[in-house]
């Protein structure tokens, strides 16, 4: 009876790991997307990467020219932190580069050197150097910052993600040294369009009740929505199965053999 028992579950077993569907392949995100080890590689990781590569290319640089030009030694102070973290990122977004195979600019592009001239041709100890110093990095530093933090929320790659944070953390030191300048100015909206935001008075609130504010919904491809409900159902399902096989082909064999062993003994 055992022997028997033991050939049913065995059966029984192998026919639901058949049944059972195989680990799904990695989603497909689009043409854009590229898989790797670390997750799929989009357009905004690279782009991220570009963006880092940039900055690298011209806020060294402007560091360089705060520590030159500058009389004001927190000027001085700022450019130092944009030597040294900008030699930091750039060391890893080329590593970074090399490893997920996305091809970095070797230039600044004509914006940022028209904002190193700018440093350049004013005179050195002038407040208008300090003045275009602060303000030019610092506008940059912001529109950065709240880009890194959109990667950072959405990248599903590993690598992206944690240096999305470490940009972070360098770019808001950045941004911290340049406002203790006293240099920065918040009223020039173009520069920092983002203070114009913040700086907007708040709209006194009605006694009616707020609208409901439709609530963002990520942007998650459905083939892997499926792919995970597909797994997970049919997997819970197919045990469910096995457990109620093994239980009856048990009782059955179980059940069957004492009849048969009892009409014996009465013989």
């Amino acid at each position: 009876m055992l022997t028997r028992l033991a050939q049913v579950v065995t059966a029984l077993a192998v026919i639901c790991l058949l049944a059972v569907p195989q680990a799904s392949a990695q989603p497909d995100f689009g043409p854009e997307y590229t898989q790797t080890q670390f997750g799929p590689m989009g357009p905004a990781g690279k782009d991220m990467l570009v963006k880092v590569r940039l900055a690298g290319l011209w806020e060294g640089p402007a560091g360089r020219l705060g520590l030159q030009k500058s009389a004001n030694p927190l000027v001085k102070e700022a450019g130092r932190h944009l030597i040294d973290g900008h030699a930091e990122l750039d060391a890893k977004v080329l590593e970074l580069g090399r490893t997920l195979n996305v091809q970095l600019p070797s230039e600044a592009n004509a914006d940022q050197q028209g904002w190193i001239a700018e440093m350049t041709n004013a005179p050195a100890g002038s407040v208008e150097f300090d003045r275009i110093f602060a303000n030019r990095l610092r506008a940059a530093h912001g529109g950065v910052y709240k880009f890194l933090a959109v990667v950072r929320t959405g990248t599903r790659n590993t690598l992206i993600r944690d240096f999305a944070k470490r940009c972070m953390e360098v770019v808001l030191d950045h941004i911290q040294v340049l406002e203790a300048t006293g240099m920065v100015d918040f009223t020039d909206t173009e520069a920092i369009p983002l203070a114009a935001l913040a700086a907007a008075p708040v709209k006194p609130t009605s006694s009616a009740p707020a609208a409901a504010v439709p609530q963002a919904v990520p942007n998650v491809p459905r083939t892997q929505n499926l792919a995970q409900d597909n797994d997970s159902g049919g997997t819970d399902v197919l045990l469910g199965v096995l457990v109620m096989a093994v239980v009856v082909g048990g009782i059955y064999l179980w059940t069957g053999g004492r009849p048969r062993a009892s009409r014996s003994k009465r013989q």
